[in-house]
């Protein structure tokens, strides 16, 4: 299971990550390989300098030893402050000397000597010193004896010196041949390691690439086949979702939706072949519903001009009441001959409202009350005809009508948020959500016009709104519950804010 998800997520690996990490590790195993040369190399060479280190400082002891005994021979024989001067600077150089030599008691002979030579430095300086002072004191006799001294306590040393000397040489030497051959057997070492990383990144290299043109090579087989007209030809087997796969792949999908894409098109040309067959026996057919058409706009206006006949006779007559109420009646008729299929402004659709509940309230006896609440600078916004009417009707007839208290719709135009929004709102039975969902989804629409309507339901509001301003969130319905009401919302979007001041 464990192996299986491994080698998921290395087929899933891109190309650049492949190559990068490649390179970054073949360049890391030769950064280590050249800092573990260096660093050995680096300790053999500190090795090889401390080897001689010893020799070169008992060549220094020597040459400080005999300086000291010049100096101090030169100023008995001169007894000048410069030779004096000079013997002092001798002696304070050889004094540093000596400290680095072993001072403890061990069974080396070579650290035996060592402190032998330390100890026979500090009673030579000693008597130098008294040498030196009895000169500047002028005791010839002191001074002779205690040169003599110094000089044989200097042979000695020296003869030391050179014993030790030899020794260290010896050992050195020894350590010096076996430290040659480490760094022989390092280089060795050295080379078989960066061999190997070479040898491994050709293998590493040589997989990549494969990895790689064995892909390319197959899709590119693939496209010439379909290049040359053969749709038929097999997919390309997708090993990885690299670059490489995620082209093969894509090459797979579109080698698929050709093949489809030409099914549909023969599927298609036998529908056209079929609708081309019912349209000669559908033309017959156009000039009855024109007809048709011309019949059904005949009897609006035969209705508007007898309204209108109507409300000039009542003028005549000193009916005005009747006057006003035919009037009213004969403008929403008009509204909707003219407009039916037209672009209004909001003020248009507030006025055919208007128009509506004198209607209706002539008919009831004022049993609908009616408030409005209008931003009148938002009221040249353009709209879809019959957008307001047939809400408001939808609220008296499904909301307010068979109520045992005051009925009352509230039409309010406002501004949110760079949004115009538009309110209708009753105090009637309300809504259940379902019955709402299912506005919304238009699934009320025999329902949603009644007998006595002009034809224009809810779902037909909502369906020219969205098209309209190409947007579904535009229209919405809310209640909190059983008789506490209803409110209906028009959200204008900003593509209508352009439509605001433009001349109706």
């Amino acid at each position: 299971m464990q192996k299986s998800r491994f080698l998921n997520r290395i087929h899933t690996v891109t190309l650049q990550t492949k190559l990068i990490f490649s390179f970054i590790a073949t360049t890391i195993i030769i950064l280590i390989v050249n800092l573990f040369m260096y660093q050995n190399i680096n300790q053999l060479v500190n090795q090889l300098d401390a080897i001689y280190l010893s020799n070169v400082q008992l060549n220094e002891l020597g040459e400080a030893l005999n300086d000291v005994q010049d100096s101090m021979t030169l100023y008995l024989n001169t007894k000048t402050s410069d030779a004096m001067e000079s013997y002092y600077r001798a002696e304070q150089d050889y004094s540093m000397l000596i400290q680095n030599l072993n001072e403890k008691v061990t069974d080396d002979n070579l650290q035996m000597m060592e402190r032998m030579i330390r100890n026979m430095s500090d009673n030579y300086l000693e008597i130098t010193n008294q040498t030196v002072e009895a000169k500047r004191g002028r005791n010839i006799e002191k001074y002779k004896t205690r040169y003599e001294k110094a000089t044989e306590l200097y042979e000695y040393i020296g003869t030391y010196v050179y014993s030790l000397n030899n020794e260290q040489f010896r050992e050195n030497s020894s350590s010096y041949k076996m430290l040659s051959l480490s760094l022989q057997y390092l280089e060795f070492i050295s080379i078989f390691i960066l061999v190997s990383v070479a040898a491994c990144n050709i293998v590493l290299i040589t997989i990549l690439t494969k990895s790689i043109t064995n892909p390319l090579s197959i899709l590119s087989k693939a496209a010439n086949q379909v290049a040359s007209g053969n749709l038929e030809a097999e997919l390309v087997e997708v090993y990885s979702m690299d670059e490489i796969g995620i082209v093969s792949s894509a090459f797979n999908k579109m080698l698929v939706s050709i093949r489809e894409y030409i099914e549909r098109i023969k599927e298609s040309m036998e529908k056209e072949r079929t609708m081309k067959e019912r349209e000669l026996m559908m033309g017959t057919h156009l000039k009855d519903a024109q007809l048709k058409y011309l019949q059904a706009q005949i009897n609006p206006h035969f209705l508007f001009n007898t309204l209108n006949a109507g409300a000039q006779l009542a003028m005549m007559e000193g009916a005005d009441r009747t006057y006003e109420y035919v009037q009213n009646v004969a403008q929403f008729f008009r509204y909707n001959v003219k407009k039916n299929n037209e672009t209004v402004s909001l003020r248009d659709e507030i006025e055919l409202v208007d128009n509506y509940i004198y209607i209706l309230n002539v008919r009831f006896s004022g049993d609908i009350h009616f408030e409005k609440h209008i931003d009148e600078s938002l009221t040249n916004i353009q709209v879809p005809s019959m957008l307001l009417q047939p809400i408001v009707e939808n609220s008296i007839n499904y909301g307010i009508r068979d109520i045992e208290w005051q009925g009352l719709i509230q039409l309010s135009v406002y501004e949110q948020e760079e949004t115009v929004c538009i309110s209708i709102k009753d105090n009637g039975i309300g809504m259940t959500q379902n019955k709402i969902d299912k506005v919304m989804s238009s699934e009320l629409r025999e329902s949603d016009v009644s007998a006595e309507s002009n034809g224009v339901g809810l779902s037909n509001v909502i369906s020219r709104l969205r098209l309209f301003f190409d947007s579904k969130d535009v229209f919405d319905i809310i209640s909190e519950g059983e008789n506490k009401g209803t409110e209906v919302i028009i959200y204008l979007p900003n593509t209508a804010m352009g439509r605001k001041y433009e001349d109706v």
